[in-house]
């Protein structure tokens, strides 16, 4: 795959593509009922975790880029949660929920360690 943005590159990037791929195998399998409840509401903040990453470094400031990267972050969190529910109402098994629980943190301490750095170019 030839890299064509900078956001390309990132890992935390890739590891929320994956994410999101995860999030879409899982809530495949959700009622029906679902379709437009929690499945679409935790697929929009799956798609919202890669979505503000890639726009957050494109941004010029350094004070934007953090402000994209929080959201990020705020969208992981979301996702997290939601899947508890989705544990809680049988959704989801818990081989599942703690595979996609382990993305997740994998993905915040990512997220947590490119805010630092571009935090750190703020007093460069």
């Amino acid at each position: 795959m030839n890299y064509n943005y900078s956001f390309e590159k990132l890992e935390v990037w890739k590891d929320s593509r994956q994410y999101v791929k995860h999030i879409y195998e899982l809530t495949n399998k959700f009622p029906k009922s679902e379709t437009y409840g929690i499945a679409s509401q935790v697929q929009r903040a799956a798609v919202s975790i890669v979505s503000n990453i890639a726009e957050g470094v494109s941004r010029r400031s350094f004070k934007e880029q953090i402000r994209f990267i929080e959201i990020a972050y705020a969208s992981s969190i979301e996702t997290y949660c939601q899947l508890i529910i989705s544990y809680d109402l049988g959704f989801t098994d818990i081989n599942e929920f703690e595979s996609l629980k382990n993305e997740i943190q994998k993905i915040t301490n990512k997220l947590s360690a490119l805010r630092r750095t571009i935090e750190s170019k703020i007093h460069d």
